[in-house]
């Protein structure tokens, strides 16, 4: 509890009257398209992720980045192109995710690009597979102002772990979340806040209690328990959850489909945009292989991007018939998980 309460007043600090007003203007827009059945952009990004790189260490099967399946340009972000974004959408932007695809630590110059947001006063977060979590990259990540960060930990033995993440170590995974608390605890710091995220499969479905076990002995802040995301359900039906509560799909007709019914909204749209390696803006993390671009940093600034006709007609889309999107047949927004 003590940890929430210190990351619920390290985010408060980073708020200022310009983010919260560009929040109500979107909240507001969000709310008139709804009622008007057309798409009302106004406003800036109060949320953004940004893919330092496509690059990964794993070879998880669900994985664009771990298959090396991508169509689109793979590689690191420039650190001047980032730059730029950041200078651009800081003023109202009120948290910034450094993660897409791909293992953000692998970018060479990861711990610059956290302390570029920092300077700004953005809430900053990462995701990762705590591969590259050693004492030394531990005391960088604390150097640098991180706020959060959420450890990807899916099975509480080797066995169940490497049924999804393939070529990944377990032992790593703990020694590297260790490091971190401990010293985190050593410099009398308190961030990052560490999560531990289960993305629940058929083979660690009866462990979640262990890792939450787990997570306490080692000291970890907070548990995220998440449903995994099949592209091909018959061929992977193998690895959905016994549990129904712990998928996003049910059985119909010797099949899988998804439970959710895709109501035509989406908030997520309305608030935040995801940024490529190459610049790429698109709607959102389900969008992975950057198929509806809504146009590119380079060439114009993020606001515009944001409010243009091509994420216009996006989220018109939405608004009229959402399931019509390739994309939204297999979000979560607007399912209550774990049902």
């Amino acid at each position: 509890m003590k940890a929430k309460i210190v990351d619920a007043y390290v985010f408060l600090k980073t708020l200022t009257i310009r983010k919260l007003f560009n929040y109500f203007v979107l909240k507001s827009s969000f709310y008139l398209s709804l009622l008007l059945k057309k798409a009302v952009i106004k406003g800036f990004p109060a949320s953004i992720a940004i893919e330092p790189t496509t690059n990964c260490n794993l070879q998880c099967p669900e994985c664009p980045s771990g298959l090396k399946q991508f169509t689109r340009k793979t590689g690191n972000i420039n650190i001047d192109l980032y730059r730029s974004v950041i200078e651009n959408a800081y003023i109202n932007l009120i948290y910034l995710l450094l993660y897409f695809q791909g293992e953000p630590f692998l970018h060479p110059d990861f711990f610059d690009l956290i302390k570029i947001a920092k300077k700004k006063n953005i809430y900053t977060a990462t995701s990762t597979n705590a591969h590259f979590l050693t004492k030394k990259n531990s005391r960088k990540i604390i150097e640098s102002g991180l706020d959060r960060i959420i450890i990807s930990i899916d099975g509480a033995t080797q066995a169940s772990y490497e049924k999804y993440r393939i070529g990944g170590n377990l032992e790593k995974v703990l020694e590297g979340t260790k490091n971190l608390i401990e010293i985190r605890k050593e410099m009398k710091a308190k961030k990052p806040y560490v999560i531990f995220q289960i993305i629940v499969f058929r083979s660690n479905e009866n462990e979640i209690e262990k890792i939450k076990n787990i997570a306490k002995q080692l000291g970890v802040d907070s548990i995220k328990i998440k449903t995994a995301q099949f592209y091909n359900l018959d061929s992977t039906n193998h690895l959905i959850p016994v549990n129904r509560k712990f998928t996003r799909y049910k059985k119909q007709n010797n099949s899988y489909v998804v439970k959710n019914k895709l109501p035509n909204k989406c908030w997520r749209s309305w608030y935040s945009s995801v940024i490529t390696i190459d610049g790429t803006v698109v709607p959102c993390c389900f969008d992975k292989d950057a198929k509806h671009e809504f146009g590119n940093i380079k060439n114009k600034a993020l606001g515009a991007i944001f409010r243009n006709s091509e994420s216009g007609k996006f989220k018109e889309a939405i608004l009229q018939n959402r399931s019509k999107i390739d994309i939204c047949n297999n979000c979560t927004e607007g399912l209550k998980e774990f049902r």
